[in-house]
């Protein structure tokens, strides 16, 4: 019997969503600095058959923590300690920023989804460098073998114009690179005004080839390189966008962000409506996230690594984007309602999935 959905249901669903975040990850953190941490690893480290390779990098586990639920890189090492093979840090901007004004993040919970408006709320690329520099040691101390690995997820600036985007994320290249794994450029957040824009090939081809010069040059070693989707693009233009990818030598694309649209929702009209504008998480992006990842397979084939997220909430999802193609996946809004051993539980299920085999 699982206990979570109850402590959920009496605990954080009547409560502001964003302040149960803050609640609940502030409760991983505290349960990692007391030492229970450490304890907890015995029962939620991933098995050794799932240990996976992508972009020359081993990962404990295929899956992992989307970008999001650790803006700022305060809780990287808690939250590899609950069986996350990989976490993505951000989306994290070369200017420090608020964000959106509040109320800002929405849960439909009949439809086991989310609605967020943050607006890449975080420190700032100097401020969250040094977190990601001591994370990274830790795990290496803690894990001389396979460790879990940190992915750092960029974004513009709100107050930089669209026009001086590319030096914008260079700040945060040059920055945050040298304490990377992995580094992923995002265009494809609908909570930054015209930031969308910079998915089309003739803006995002500058641009990445760009960031990849400036993250390698900063690290002095080549920081392997993703670019993030949305889901809501044109067929024509993830075609578009795989074929940069192609071009540009890139190491994978992430797909996909959240979308804008609405539809098939269980909610009511009303309550979807008081949410208001924002990217929509979880649940109802299941399908039109495996048809992204399948079209970007037909193109790429084995050529750069696919990381599929949207939808994504048990081990038969996750099986089910590596069948269809991905290397890694990714969750995040099915963490907020499954609780914190949700990544250990699909480790275990995804591990004896494989055995059934």
């Amino acid at each position: 019997m699982r206990v979570y959905p109850t402590f959920f249901r009496l605990a954080f669903s009547w409560m502001d969503a964003e302040r149960a975040h803050k609640i609940g990850f502030k409760g991983v953190r505290l349960a990692h600095k007391s030492g229970a941490g450490r304890l907890l690893e015995l029962f939620t480290a991933p098995a050794s058959s799932l240990e996976t390779t992508a972009f020359g990098l081993t990962f404990p586990s295929p899956f992992g923590l989307a970008a999001g639920f650790d803006k700022e890189g305060h809780g990287i090492e808690a939250l590899a300690q609950l069986g996350f093979g990989h976490v993505e840090v951000g989306t994290i901007t070369g200017q420090a920023q608020p964000g959106n004004e509040k109320p800002r993040l929405f849960r439909l919970i009949e439809d086991h989804a989310v609605i967020n408006r943050m607006g890449f709320n975080n420190d700032g690329a100097s401020s969250v460098a040094p977190r990601l520099k001591s994370a990274r040691a830790a795990l290496q101390r803690r894990h001389p073998g396979v460790r879990p690995v940190i992915g750092v997820n960029i974004g513009k600036s709100k107050v930089v114009a669209l026009e001086d985007a590319v030096e914008d994320y260079l700040v945060s290249a040059r920055t945050l690179a040298p304490a990377a794994d992995y580094l992923v450029v995002n265009v494809s957040s609908p909570n930054t005004p015209g930031l969308r824009l910079l998915q089309n090939v003739e803006t995002l081809r500058p641009l990445l080839k760009a960031v990849g010069e400036a993250a390698n040059t900063a690290a002095g070693r080549t920081v392997p390189l993703l670019v993030k989707i949305a889901p809501d693009l044109s067929d024509e233009d993830i075609d578009d966008v795989a074929r940069l990818a192609l071009d540009l030598k890139l190491d994978g694309i992430i797909a996909t962000n959240t979308t804008i649209g609405r539809t098939g929702l269980k909610s009511g009209q009303g309550m979807v409506e008081a949410c208001g504008a924002g990217g929509l998480s979880g649940a109802p992006l299941k399908l039109r996230s495996l048809e992204v990842l399948k079209k970007l397979k037909a193109i790429t084939g084995d050529r750069l690594t696919l990381v599929s997220v949207g939808g994504v909430e048990s081990a038969r999802d996750v099986q089910e984007r590596l069948e269809a193609g991905a290397t890694l996946v990714q969750g995040y809004t099915a963490f907020l309602y499954e609780g914190p051993f949700w990544a250990a539980r699909i480790n275990r299920q995804l591990a004896k999935l494989r055995r059934e085999v």
